[in-house]
């Protein structure tokens, strides 16, 4: 097995170059590990806009705040690392007790193997011959290794298994139940679990542990929506448990769900499972809340309803220079679709950085009307202070869409240092 904590230092070896955008310009040729010793200010230390900055302090309170809750509920944790794509993130993860990281894609499962993540949680069915024959190497070459991955049709079972042939181990798979008509993936109905189930045992080198879903998807979802379906999920677990369908040698059963959005719900009803015939791993895979956001998941969080569970902070700020103000009602920022997520809600002008004197001030009356590739459009209200050379700090809305336009993060404190570098592999 990767030996991940000397391949995560080994990053810091990279040399600063024309890849990363940002940066300062003569750091050129320092490694990320000599830039980072440096402790340079975001703002003074030479750094290019547009930069992006992730919060040091916001990080590491998120970080605690899941583990605690996961905790305070009885469930393990699997964070979705799609989110991040970053070693470095899914490092703190599992230092915060996660059980472990979830992939969507076999490029990102290999790049987790390639750090040392001693398990991951695929939450997709995984039919790709090439991927599933680099996937039975990496379990018959490291028998610590776990992974678990959706199934939720008999074609998919007959791929894997075709491609899995001569094997070392046994693959685990949980059936996906389908979130409802007209939902993503997943088996639809309880019948079709069934036949999945099936062909599961019938397979030589698929090995039936648990059931899982993504709430995420329930059409026009509500409390009681997604309650129901969670409930759906659940009884599914008990009777496939019931039936036998569990083969012996599986010592514990999988329960998976939970993004961003609905957590509190799956503690909810994940709470209400009856004991079954061994041990359940309960096991939530919520992603966004590592960095949180300054919109999509701000209206979202389940600690809107439960904020005596606690709070998380937005990590993510967009720093951008003033480089045009051609009327009293318009400024173009420096930064567009190439350095912002624009998939959900166009960025959010916070605060502005005085060009004269380095102070800091709210962006009162400016805002973000249009993103083009290089430019965001800024709306400014009668009085706004604002001029050509301001930075412009803006928050930013879902963060799988973010992290994956920058290679290369500043990792800033409070007060500006810029404490390390975060690197993504999109």
């Amino acid at each position: 097995m990767t030996d991940a904590a000397d391949t995560i230092d080994r990053l810091r070896d990279e040399r600063v170059d024309h890849r990363f955008k940002g940066l300062p310009l003569d750091a050129e040729g320092l490694t990320v590990g000599e830039l980072a010793a440096q402790r340079r200010n975001l703002f003074t230390g030479g750094f290019t806009t547009p930069v992006l900055a992730l919060s040091a302090e916001s990080v590491e309170h998120n970080l605690a705040v899941l583990e605690a809750y996961s905790e305070r509920h009885g469930l393990a944790f699997a964070p979705h690392g799609k989110t991040s794509m970053a070693p470095q993130l899914f490092a703190r993860q599992l230092a915060y007790g996660a059980w472990g990281i979830t992939a969507a894609v076999p490029h990102q499962a290999r790049v987790y193997r390639a750090f040392g993540v001693p398990r991951i949680f695929l939450a997709n069915e995984l039919v790709d011959a090439a991927a599933l024959r680099w996937l039975a190497r990496e379990l018959a070459e490291d028998p610590g290794f776990h992974f678990v991955c959706y199934v939720d049709s008999v074609r998919g079972v007959e791929l894997m298994d075709e491609a899995l042939d001569g094997a070392a181990r046994p693959v685990d798979v949980v059936i996906e139940l389908g979130a409802g008509d007209g939902a993503r993936t997943g088996a639809r109905t309880e019948a079709d679990c069934d036949a999945v189930a099936e062909a599961v045992a019938a397979a030589r080198h698929l090995r039936l542990v648990g059931v899982a879903g993504y709430e995420g998807e329930v059409p026009q979802a509500t409390g009681a929506t997604v309650r129901d379906w969670l409930r759906r999920l659940t009884a599914l677990a008990a009777r496939l448990d019931a039936a036998g369908r569990f083969p012996a040698g599986v010592e514990e059963i999988v329960v998976s769900a939970g993004g961003s959005a609905w957590f509190d719900t799956v503690a909810e009803v994940f709470a209400e499972l009856p004991p079954l015939s061994r041990p359940v791993l309960k096991l939530l895979r919520s992603g966004a809340y590592v960095s949180h956001d300054d919109g999509q998941y701000r209206a979202l969080t389940p600690f809107n309803r439960v904020p005596d569970e606690g709070a998380l902070q937005p990590a993510f700020r967009l720093w951008a220079q003033v480089v045009s103000r051609p009327t009293a009602g318009q400024a173009f920022v420096n930064a567009g679709k190439r350095d912002a997520a624009y998939d959900l809600h166009l960025p959010e002008a916070q605060v502005v950085r005085s060009a004269r004197d380095g102070s800091v001030r709210p962006a009162t009356g400016i805002t973000v009307s249009r993103l083009s590739d290089q430019h965001a459009w800024l709306d400014t209200t009668e009085g706004a202070e604002l001029e050509v050379g301001d930075w412009v700090g803006m928050g930013l809305s879902h963060p799988c869409t973010v992290f994956d336009k920058w290679q290369l993060i500043p990792l800033v404190e409070a007060d500006g240092t810029v404490a390390d570098f975060v690197r993504t592999f999109f």
